[in-house]
């Protein structure tokens, strides 16, 4: 039984479990009693979707256990049990790109073998990821599909390093983090100094060996330059708009969102509250409105998930140490609850099957079926394939 027609039948025993007035208003149980109930056709849009999560960290540690339990994943051959496969199959996510942040070259091998191991040793529930056909094997096969991508190109010592690196796997790559590379500058940085003659040669490399081009963490003069520079559509995995959010330097203006557009590009909209609206409260319908600005200003075309999450709906490492203060940290503008806790997630959406909490959002906002299918995968399948497409540039050109 597939991971679909699994849910298939889960909505049939959550049915019984409920009764038949909830059968009759057409809402439905996942999973047994616990959690929300989901109309049928929000159900039924992500079971027929390839639902992709353009930013899922897999697991975050948590660190209530000594060591947490996503970092025995990777050091204990045969740790990763059904148990913990469960939670990925029944999400209703069918592919999710890793966003990992190693700091140098060897960090970055170490990752790739890391997770190339981890892949084939449970190659029963997972499948790397590593272009458009491999999405067309991923239908109905039950596995979920990992793509192996970096928020960083710290990596990259020279452009040869970018085809090794497509070579391992990797399918994406952020051009800079929150601060400055040899590549150009994250939006931390007191001053952009736009993309480096560097940076124009790594972007030219990406192009040509068809790794996609991430600007998301990028201050503004090296996200609209990084546009400009590359013959592919590049893409923000997961940004949201500086319009509902103006003193949100990680948010992307109205002129960025042009850009990647006519660059043929996909922005993933994350789930985080801070980058969503600066002010208390922030709801599900709060994340609606980026995509209905997006929809708006460039088309549903250009839209996509990147939840900046891990599977189970946390941002960060969980009871771990305190984020450390950086310089210009207060650019992140986070929110704190009446306690003084910092508030990173939005409810409703901080939880495994957050998907579904998501189209009942776009259902309610009035959005078509084939509109909610390109967000939630089908935007990112073609863009995938426009990336690695070996003759053609971006659609702009």
């Amino acid at each position: 039984m597939n991971r679909r027609e699994s849910i298939r039948v889960l909505i049939g025993a959550g049915a019984a479990i409920v009764g038949a007035p909830a059968v009759l208003r057409g809402r439905y149980r996942l999973f047994g009693q616990q959690g929300p109930a989901y109309s049928a056709r929000a159900v039924r849009l992500v079971q027929d979707s390839m639902v992709i999560d353009m930013l899922n960290q897999f697991r975050f540690p948590d660190f209530a256990d000594r060591p947490p339990r996503s970092q025995v994943w990777m050091a204990s051959p045969g740790s990763f049990t059904e148990a913990d496969w469960e939670v990925y199959r029944t999400s209703g996510i069918d592919v999710l790109a890793l966003g990992s942040g190693p700091g140098d070259y060897e960090g970055a091998v170490r990752f790739f073998a890391d997770w190339n191991g981890f892949l084939a040793q449970y190659d029963q529930w997972f499948m790397r990821v590593d272009d458009v056909r491999d999405l067309d094997r991923l239908a109905g096969s039950g596995r979920v599909g990992v793509l192996l991508t970096f928020q960083n190109s710290d990596h990259f010592r020279t452009p040869q390093d970018v085809a090794t690196f497509f070579a391992l796997g990797q399918r994406l790559s952020q051009l800079t983090y929150n601060y400055q590379n040899r590549i150009g500058s994250g939006f931390l940085e007191t001053k952009d100094g736009g993309l480096s003659i560097f940076g124009a040669d790594i972007v030219s490399r990406m192009n040509a060996v068809g790794m996609a081009v991430d600007v998301s963490h990028c201050g503004d003069r090296t996200t609209l330059d990084g546009i400009a520079a590359s013959r592919k559509p590049v893409v923000f995995s997961h940004a949201s708009c500086r319009a509902l959010a103006p003193d949100h330097p990680r948010c992307k203006t109205d002129e960025m969102i042009q850009a990647m557009a006519r660059s043929g590009g996909v922005m993933g909209i994350p789930f985080l509250r801070m980058m969503i609206r600066p002010d208390e409260p922030v709801t599900v319908d709060h994340v609606i409105d980026h995509f209905d600005h997006v929809m708006k200003l460039v088309g549903v075309e250009h839209l996509g998930v990147g939840s900046d999450m891990d599977i189970v709906g946390n941002p960060n490492p969980v009871n771990g140490e305190p984020m450390r203060e950086t310089p210009n940290w207060d650019r992140y503008r986070l929110h704190k609850d009446a306690q003084g806790q910092w508030m990173l997630t939005i409810r409703g959406l901080d939880h495994p099957r957050r998907m579904f909490d998501l189209t009942e959002g776009f259902i309610r906002r009035g959005y078509t079926d084939d509109q909610v299918r390109s967000i939630l995968g089908g935007n990112w399948k073609r863009v995938m394939a426009a990336i690695q497409d070996s003759t053609g540039a971006r659609s702009g050109d």
